[in-house]
């Protein structure tokens, strides 16, 4: 006899490797949420092959718990945070699914709000609101203007449909999705994973948003969801910040394709080239001799550089792919 899975109307989904240290204060928030006393919800958490003391920390919060809320753990193998994420939709029991990381603390209000929101939009795919920084060390000068590769967003008081046509998207961090939505659009497998590699190539976010988008669903700003995302000092620093750059660019061009008709293809393969080159080569003149004490600068051109080198990525994974599959069909 198949087993009957209860339905709820919300989950929240915490992906986490290593987490020991950053689940309580996340854990502790959750349990403070208001306005969700007629709400049946749920927490999991999806421990990505951690191997520290993780396991014993949900223990503890497992036992501890007085309030009538479901708290499981599931241990995804694979590693990456697009795998832990997908393992989080299959397992979850919510209308609505929450992302929430391991070092993003929600106002009280978050849940309640989050579902609120979902509730007033049916035509909504995904949503997400204000993220605002928690910083260990004050960021740099002109840091806005990178903010938001940080999964930081603050984008004014009303609500607004992201621009997906331009890869305009909020961050997986803090994201609710409606779990039919992504059942019926999105691929059982993505073509990025998350930063597992020293390239640290994104994209893994966008590629599901993107997919959403093309099955017709809405992706909103909800500018009354408020969550903290805690920032430590290193990634202000300047080899992390320049590796994201990278990451960020070279998942460009395959991440256009993926809404492009097929006789677009050549002219996004140009446009990302030339446009890119030109924003390249303008930095280079606006900057000349900043790039040692400007940190801002220096990432904005690796990531317009990475942005023009990503046709060639795409062209690599693509050949790489192809390469596996005949070693797999020959053996």
């Amino acid at each position: 006899m198949n087993e009957v899975i209860e339905k709820l109307d919300f989950t929240v989904a915490i992906p986490t490797y290593n987490g020991a240290k950053r689940l309580p204060q996340v854990l502790d928030l959750l349990l403070k949420q208001t306005g969700i006393e007629k709400l049946d919800w749920e927490i999991i958490i999806i421990d990505n092959n951690s191997n520290d003391n993780t396991n014993e920390v949900i223990e503890y919060y497992q036992k501890s718990y007085s309030q009538n809320i479901s708290l499981k753990c599931f241990l995804e193998k694979k590693q990456g945070i697009a795998f832990a994420r997908i393992r989080a939709i299959s397992e979850a029991r919510g209308e609505f699914i929450a992302f929430v990381d391991d070092d993003n603390l929600p106002a009280n209000d978050w849940v309640s709000q989050s579902y609120n929101f979902g509730k007033e939009h049916p035509q909504a795919g995904a949503w997400s609101g204000q993220i605002h920084g928690d910083f260990e060390v004050s960021p740099p000068e002109n840091f806005n203007r990178i903010q938001a590769f940080l999964a930081i967003r603050e984008h004014g008081l009303e609500p607004y449909l992201f621009d997906a046509d331009n890869l305009r998207l909020p961050p997986g961090a803090a994201l609710v999705v409606r779990k039919k939505a992504w059942c019926e659009s999105v691929p059982e497998e993505l073509v990025f994973k998350g930063r597992l590699s020293k390239l640290m190539v994104s994209g893994d976010d966008t590629e599901a948003l993107l997919y959403l988008h093309k099955a017709g669903w809405e992706i909103w700003y909800n500018p009354a969801m408020h969550i903290d995302h805690k920032i430590p000092h290193w990634r202000l620093e300047k080899d992390y910040l320049l590796v994201l750059a990278r990451g960020c660019g070279l998942c460009i061009f395959q991440l256009r394709l993926i809404n492009a008709k097929n006789w677009q293809k050549p002219i996004l393969l140009i446009k990302t080239i030339l446009g890119n080159l030109r924003r390249v080569l303008q930095h280079l003149i606006k900057y000349r001799g900043q790039f040692k004490s400007n940190l801002i600068a220096l990432f904005e051109i690796n990531f317009y550089w990475a942005s023009m080198m990503s046709p060639f990525y795409s062209l690599r994974w693509k050949l790489d792919k192809i390469f596996k599959k005949a070693i797999t069909q020959n053996d």
